[in-house]
């Protein structure tokens, strides 16, 4: 199978080394763009706090799991392949969440490798080279890429997925194996628009019937697409079924598919809108609309030419499954949040330089194209240079920066290591980024973590709560009651308080 995946890769072999070259300039950039000062602007919140812990006690304490993040949906927690992931890059790094989460980017800098091959199959150099574009240098897709979480990694598993389809198409049947495994990583990184894949391969099954797996193939398939459930399985029968409970009263007892199409249809196609839209035009909404007519407009011109293609409709069916499949989806308190759609993003980008690559073999085309590709790159690239040159000091940052700012002021403040507690506040209320920023910055690497026993020394560091400062403001009442500030010092949108408790 590995032979014959080698000599699919050196048939799509592109002519020409200066294809290459350029390629592989943007993909640098591509790659700078993502991992340049991840030391000082990382996200490291709620779940990245946790998730680290997890990781942390595995490594040390051999804690085992058997199950992964939540998916936002109560009681329903993936698999822990996102752990297993990540975990050797905690261990290469000591417990530094810097490690996993470049390594998180880069594989979306793999990904946008992969794009470019399936876009230059459809509509040749021109339209790979859009797609390549728009998927480096948009904002959002930068920003999804740095960000230290499960869904990251499928920005790799789609484009893999597609890859894989492409190879259906071609007749390629061992292809089927690799489409069970990644439809069930779909679900251990996604698990929310990542069940309308689903379909969408069911779909492409009817369709490519002439190319269906042998039983050996289909067995191989079925049984990597149930290899990736059986930790949650496994789980579920050691907690009497509390999985199962939990899916049954997501799906069942609240009603989670509804038939109020019309009344959903309008609020999705404006979320719709608004979370494609958005991954071109950061900043100026008015880009959005026009693109959106005008591509449309194309679309019904080309189509005939478009539809035609096979990989064009293979591409089409993917990213069209969770926009029909969430319009019957009224679950989680009827909450659908922009980064459900992380696995469907480089789709859409593939879907809409394909578009782009038919019409610019016309020369007014190439014109529209290149106007596209300049208000595109206007919009994004001073706001991306702005997102990753922050100095992290504004009045409302949080950044991994001055998280460790503010524990490096701690531990210079105690002049050499003490016994000591500490409390924090963050919105939302549960501290676990500062648990384990104390567990591994400040037990491994300054050898001085807080204990638990009460000691009079006490540090607090608290986060602006802009949305709720009445919560901060109750918090910092009672800490009043329970210790004199001495000092305190602020970095960003933390601040950071020395403490001597007041003796009762």
């Amino acid at each position: 199978m590995w032979k014959k995946l080698q000599e699919e890769l050196a048939l799509e072999r592109m002519p020409g080394r200066t294809t290459y070259y350029v390629l592989f300039v943007i993909l640098i950039l591509a790659a700078y763009v993502r991992v340049w000062r991840t030391d000082k602007i990382l996200g490291f919140y709620y779940d990245q706090g946790r998730d680290a812990q997890v990781i942390w006690d595995f490594l040390h304490r051999g804690k085992l799991f058997l199950i992964g993040p939540t998916t936002g949906i109560e009681g329903i927690f993936r698999g822990p392949w996102y752990y297993w992931l990540i975990t050797p890059f905690y261990w290469l790094g000591r417990g530094d969440p810097v490690w996993p989460a470049v390594f998180l980017a880069l594989t979306t800098v793999l990904a946008l490798f992969v794009l470019f091959h399936l876009t230059y199959q459809i509509s040749g150099k021109t339209g790979a080279f859009t797609a390549l574009i728009i998927g480096s240098f948009s904002f959002f897709f930068v920003v999804a890429a740095r960000w230290l979480s499960n869904p990251t990694p499928m920005f790799l598993i789609s484009m893999l997925l597609l890859y894989s389809m492409f190879l259906v198409i071609r007749g390629r049947k061992w292809a089927w194996v690799a489409i069970g495994f990644l439809l069930g990583l779909s679900m251990q990184f996604g698990s929310a628009t990542e069940v309308f894949l689903f379909p969408a391969v069911l779909v492409f099954a009817m369709w490519q019937r002439r190319n269906l797996p042998n039983l050996r193939i289909f067995l191989l398939s079925a049984f990597l697409l149930s290899v990736t459930f059986i930790p949650q399985i496994w789980f579920d029968l050691k907690h009497e079924g509390i999985l199962r409970q939990s899916v049954g009263k997501f799906l069942l007892g609240e009603q989670s598919f509804k038939l109020s199409f019309w009344d959903v249809l309008r609020i999705r196609s404006k979320f719709y809108l608004d979370v494609f839209g958005s991954k071109l035009f950061p900043t100026t909404g008015e880009y959005r609309n026009i693109t959106a007519l005008f591509l449309g407009a194309v679309f019904l011109l080309t189509a005939t030419k478009l539809l035609k293609n096979k990989y064009f409709l293979a591409a089409l069916l993917v990213f069209t499954s969770p926009l029909a499949g969430m319009i019957f989806f009224q679950g989680n308190h009827g909450n659908v949040y922009d980064y459900y759609f992380t696995g469907y993003y480089f789709v859409f980008v593939l879907v809409l330089a394909s578009v782009c690559g038919l019409v610019a073999r016309a020369w007014w085309g190439k014109i529209i194209l290149v106007i596209f590709i300049y208000f595109f790159l206007r919009d994004n690239l001073p706001v991306m240079k702005s997102y990753i040159s922050d100095n992290i000091d504004g009045p409302n940052t949080i950044a991994f920066g001055n998280q460790k700012q503010a524990l490096d002021w701690i531990y210079q403040d105690m002049g050499g290591c003490q016994k000591f507690n500490d409390d924090e506040y963050v919105p939302p209320v549960i501290p676990h980024a500062y648990k384990y920023l104390f567990t591994w910055y400040g037990g491994r690497v300054k050898s001085c973590a807080p204990v638990e026993q009460r000691e009079n020394l006490l540090y607090t560091l608290y986060e602006v709560d802009p949305p709720h400062p009445e919560r901060l403001d109750a918090w910092l009442a009672r800490q009043e009651g329970i210790g004199k500030v001495e000092k305190s010092a602020r970095f960003g949108g933390i601040t950071v308080e020395r403490r001597l408790r007041i003796n009762e």
